[in-house]
Formats: structure tokens, sequence, C-alpha cells
């Protein structure tokens, strides 16, 4: 039995799979309507959530499964003091795999230890969200046909950002990728991450102006500052609207360059924006139903059943 707690709980060769049956899925979606009929996906949310939770259960659905759960820890037995562990042991009784997002990092790995199903980490804390990940990867190669030799520039909240933590771990496995990580200085990539791309050789740089690199990007990666991770709410005001992406800076950009946001925005991509061809953020949304649906069935080891 398989859990996935980290994009790198995958072998390149792996996640090619992962995206070649994905890729299929998006051809050939009706041939997989009853891959996991008799199945049953539990979501368990302790953290809000609408496109990670609603992806989960459409790609559940999808596949001919049924899906149960919770989408606030409020609505569940944490609310009287129930232990991760204990939960997952009596959700074990009820579902055949699961899908967690908990506002503590490690908390899904601490079920996965205790669970009889194959336990999925959708976001804990600030640490990873793997399967966002997933998703950001599977657009990145179905939109350009490859997972290396570009540069990419991740702006907004790098410090809290999980789905900026994940990518670039994933992303370190592939030949030609330079990192170009744009935020003010509150909100840097951790250290841990920095340290480990120099370990590696990898090649990254640290800048405070969008408007200085756009012209070298291949991949924009925009996130929200997220007020949910600030401490005070006076850091948060002052830093919210720190990037915004509009017209204007996108006439500096590449005509193939794309932009792409783990979503929700709030301030930091113009709507404006939407209708340009290098917009992806919505397709990722798409995307990320295929990829769900391709990880549910290789962790339930149906991945030929169509």
């Amino acid at each position: 039995m398989r859990h996935l707690m980290s994009p790198l709980d995958f072998t390149v060769e792996e996640l090619n799979r992962l995206f070649d049956l994905a890729g299929d899925i998006e051809q050939n979606m009706g041939s997989y309507s009853t891959a996991c009929a008799g199945k049953k996906l539990a979501t368990c949310f302790y953290e809000p959530s609408t496109r990670t939770r609603l992806s989960f259960e459409a790609a559940m659905l999808n596949l001919g499964g049924s899906v149960l759960g919770f989408s606030d820890a409020g609505s569940s037995s944490a609310s009287k003091g129930e232990s991760v562990s204990d939960t997952i042991r009596v959700i074990s009784c009820f579902a055949d795999i699961c899908a967690m997002r908990h506002p503590k990092e490690g908390a899904p790995m601490v079920a996965a230890d205790k669970s009889s199903i194959p336990v999925i980490n959708a976001g804990d804390g600030g640490h990873q969200h793997p399967t966002q990940t997933l998703t950001d990867l599977l657009t990145i190669r179905s939109l350009k046909g490859r997972l290396d030799h570009f540069t990419i520039g991740l702006c907004g909240d790098l410090k809290f950002g999980r789905t900026v933590h994940s990518l670039i771990h994933a992303l370190e496995r592939y030949e030609g990728i330079e990192f170009i990580f744009i935020s003010p200085e509150e909100l840097q990539v951790p250290d841990y991450i920095t340290d480990r791309l120099k370990e590696l050789n990898i090649p990254f740089e640290e800048v405070i102006r969008l408007d200085n690199v756009m012209p070298r990007l291949d991949f924009l990666y925009m996130t929200r500052v997220q007020k949910e991770r600030f401490f005070n709410e006076e850091d948060y005001v002052r830093l919210k609207d720190f990037y915004i992406l509009d017209k204007a800076k996108m006439e500096d950009a590449k005509a193939e360059m794309l932009v792409l946001h783990p979503l929700p925005r709030v301030n930091e991509i113009s709507v404006e924006l939407d209708d340009d061809p290098r917009a992806a953020y919505f397709k990722q949304v798409q995307f990320g139903v295929y990829v769900r649906m391709a990880l549910i069935l290789t962790l339930l080891g149906l991945e030929g059943g169509k």
C-alpha cells in the first residue's frame, strides 16, 4: 500500500506514467466511468478548500466511485478532541482511500502511519501540497510538451506558500531548470530550500521587483499573500498587494510565457488578464481533476482498469 505525502514519493518514471494515464483520461474520459465502481473516497478537510476538495470529489465521481467525509474540522469529531490517528482508524473502516488536508505540518503523515487505506496529503499547513504540484507539472507538460530546460519565476508568498515549496522540490529532479524567486524580504523562500538548491547546484536568484525579470521567464507562478498564515493583520495589509500582475506588466513577457496560479487569487492577477492566451490558471483547475483521477487509480492499483 502506498501513500502520497510529498511529490518526491514518486520517481520521475512513475510520474511520467501517472501523467500518461492522466492524458489518456483527458482523451477518453468515458472509458474510465466505472473504473472505481464500488470504491469510496473519504475527504477529511480540517481546513477550508474549494478546488482541492471538489476536484477530489469530482475525480472519484468521474471514476464511478462515491465520496464521504467532512469539509470543516468543526463538523467532525476533531471538535471533541479526537486525534488524527483515531480519526483515520475510523475512516479506514468506511472508505478505500482518503484525501486529508490539515493546518498542522505532518498531520497527514501521522494519519498514513496508522491507516489501513492509502492516504493522500491534500495540503498540510505551510509544508507541502503534492497534488497541486502534480497538477502544476501536468499543466506544464501538457501545454509545453516537456518538464525540463526552462526558467520559472515564483512570485508572492514564498515563505508560507506550500504549493511553491512542493513545486520547487518536484522540479529539482529535472534538467535545466532555473528558479527566480520574486518576493518582499519578509516573504522570501525558506533557507532550507535555497540551501538544498545550492547543494544540488541548481541556479536560482532572489529578487524583489517582478518587472526586472519578466522578459526572462518561460513560466510565472503567481501566489496570493495568505492572510491565514499571518500572525498580525498589520503585516498582511502591508504586503497583500505587493504584486499585481496586469496587462502593462505582461507587455514585457515573452509571447509564449504562461502564467500559472494555484488559486484562489485575491488581487495579485488582474481579471483583465483572464482572456490573455498566456493565462493558464483555469486550465490548471481542469488538469487537476485528470491528475487526481490518475492518482486515485494508481494508489488503488487500478491503473489499467478502464
